[in-house]
């Protein structure tokens, strides 16, 4: 039976625009050992170029095709909705080129969805007019919920407080596509080409990556080289299934291989 990996990005292989110690090698030996893998991350503003380059400047070498994001899950899941759909969109160039990949065609007015992304570019009155759409009968999509990181100086507002505003103003709950939500986990596992007993996620993070893979089947890797520390493990009311501190401990094949 085919093994293979769904790997968050930041916290698991680099923590902003630093590789996280021996992160390349433990790639290395996924690629030499022929183990199936796709990077699984929320971020829709990256193109798959846009994040090849960042992790080749890291010193990870991949190709696009280990490479899924929210954009290319929320892609297809309106093409699956609705095939040739039309969108408002208040995103960026991953999620744009994504929509454009699955024949989701752009509007300014009266679209089927109106669909969120990260990005610094759009206005409260592009939001506006968000609101005004959703109100006509638009579908709400948000390729995520990923909250604000909370720091001094941080320069994204975070899609979960952009995605609250708009909840507020038009009384509907956003369809939130990433993770840990099934349709960004369903959707990342059948372009690796696996069945949900072949699938192992690797993340740093409980309430996204592990969270999600309970939720799916998938046994679940926690990383502790990024947001979870392992002292709030019980906090929670599941587990994962290995705890290490960082990819330099993962051993293959691993236990349940």
């Amino acid at each position: 039976m085919a093994q293979g990996l769904l790997i968050d990005m930041d916290g698991v292989v680099y923590g902003g625009d630093v590789m996280i110690p021996h992160a390349d090698e433990f790639i290395a030996r996924l690629l030499q050992q022929r183990i199936p893998f796709m990077f699984m991350t929320n971020n829709s503003q990256r193109t798959r170029l846009e994040a090849v380059r960042k992790l080749g400047r890291l010193g990870i070498e991949v190709s696009e095709d280990h490479i899924y994001t929210s954009a290319m899950a929320t892609g297809k899941f309106l093409a699956s909705q609705i095939p040739r759909s039309t969108a408002y969109v208040l995103g960026e160039g991953g999620l744009l080129t994504s929509l454009h990949e699955n024949g989701v065609t752009l509007v300014d007015t009266d679209p089927d969805f109106v669909v969120l992304g990260e990005g610094r570019n759009f206005t409260l009155e592009m939001v506006q007019r968000a609101v005004d759409m959703i109100l006509a009968g638009a579908k709400f999509i948000t390729t995520n919920r990923d909250p604000s990181p909370k720091k001094k100086g941080w320069n994204n507002l975070g899609i979960a407080a952009t995605t609250a505003m708009i909840e507020e103003a038009t009384g509907i709950k956003a369809f939130v596509i990433g993770k840990p939500g099934p349709v960004m986990m369903r959707s990342a596992r059948k372009a690796l080409g696996l069945e949900t007993a072949e699938t192992t996620v690797i993340g740093d993070t409980m309430d996204t990556d592990i969270q999600g893979g309970v939720q799916m089947g998938y046994k679940t890797i926690l990383v502790l080289s990024g947001i979870t520390k392992k002292e709030e493990l019980k906090n929670y009311a599941f587990r994962p299934d290995l705890v290490v501190d960082s990819v330099k401990e993962i051993k293959f094949p691993l236990p349940w291989w």
